[in-house]
């Protein structure tokens, strides 16, 4: 497993006049609705902890009012905690001075907005240049750079038009530009998909995957829905009222819910369609490879479900980008998983 970039300790955030005193009631059990009735504070976090780790696109989910968006607001300390930790690469974030939180933010951190906060009166280069300009880079730099992840989002020749003249998805690949520009270690996406069409929706998550495949950054994504959360997680937490439900890898949220509330999230989920191979696949450790058949780890089991049944293999392989056997996948498994 990679290494934690992201360390989450004990985060509590209570909104009103005194949070101080309000956390204490949180602590002796009082739950969100009962604070807000009695005491009028609204919780927004209740002791979270989570290790995001690098490398991974970390999906945090949940409805309306779970505390998902606060939470991320947390990681660059655009909101401040009431109690709790935030490290990021060993460094606890709430040490920062206001000098050290800057370039923080402009180094170390970029953030994919739901709306996608264009500069209206900026062309699209020089939206993508904002934050090459505010860290000082020269101009010629900062221009082949943003050239450079225009292309590679889909809006060559779109330098010089304005976001006025652009779709809902192509303003936010503009923003998905802006933030790789920056060459950030950790990228922030707050329901960053969430205000598109579902087809364009679509778009953006395989164009997220495909570069995610090739910069390897530490992704925190924030979405309300499963099958979103799903196709793009590495791993997935689920939040409700402020507090953690469950934290996990997607099959094992899927496949093991360990509440409730989990398990009517996920009880009407298309499983092939959103299962991938590395999802599902157990280490070979001296199995019979003979009859095989040889799928990719990102493919989703409803690409490969058809083969299986017509060839009736006696093991699957799963193979990693390098074309290297990662795992294996034994038709009883996928049996099993499929009657789920």
């Amino acid at each position: 497993m990679s290494a934690i970039k992201i360390k989450i300790d004990s985060l509590y955030k209570i909104f009103g006049k005194n949070p101080k005193e309000a956390i204490e009631h949180v602590k002796s059990g009082i739950g969100k609705d009962e604070l807000l009735e009695k005491h009028n504070h609204v919780l927004g976090l209740q002791d979270i902890n989570l290790d995001i780790y690098e490398k991974n696109i970390q999906v945090i989910m949940g409805l309306s009012g779970s505390g998902k968006s606060t939470l991320i607001r947390h990681i660059n300390r655009l909101i401040e905690p009431t109690e709790g930790k935030i490290k990021v690469d060993e460094f606890d974030v709430m040490d920062y001075d206001k000098n050290a939180l800057r370039k923080f933010r402009r180094q170390k951190t970029a953030m994919v907005f739901q709306r996608f906060a264009l500069m209206p009166h900026l062309t699209v280069i020089k939206n993508v240049c904002i934050g090459l300009d505010m860290q000082g880079i020269n101009p010629d730099e900062s221009k082949k750079r943003s050239k450079h992840w225009i292309e590679k989002v889909g809006l060559n020749g779109y330098e010089e038009r304005y976001p006025q003249h652009l779709s809902g998805g192509m303003q936010q690949r503009v923003g998905l530009a802006r933030a790789l520009t920056n060459d950030a270690d950790i990228l922030l996406m707050d329901e960053a998909f969430s205000a598109l069409d579902p087809l364009i929706r679509k778009d953006m998550q395989d164009i997220l995957l495909n570069l995610q495949s090739e910069l390897n950054k530490t992704v925190v994504f924030i979405t309300h829905d499963l099958d979103e959360a799903l196709k793009l997680g590495d791993r997935i937490a689920i939040l409700k009222d402020g507090r953690m439900d469950q934290e996990g890898l997607p099959a094992d949220i899927l496949l093991n819910p360990k509440t409730d509330y989990v398990k009517r999230f996920v009880e009407d989920v298309n499983r092939p369609r959103v299962l991938r191979a590395k999802n599902i696949m157990e280490k070979v450790n001296g199995q019979d490879l003979s009859n095989a058949i040889i799928v990719d780890e990102n493919d989703f089991i409803e690409s490969f479900i058809d083969k299986v049944l017509i060839k009736q293999p006696s093991i699957i392989i799963v193979k990693n980008k390098e074309n290297k056997g990662e795992g294996y996948i034994s038709p009883q498994r996928l049996s099993n998983i499929l009657k789920k």
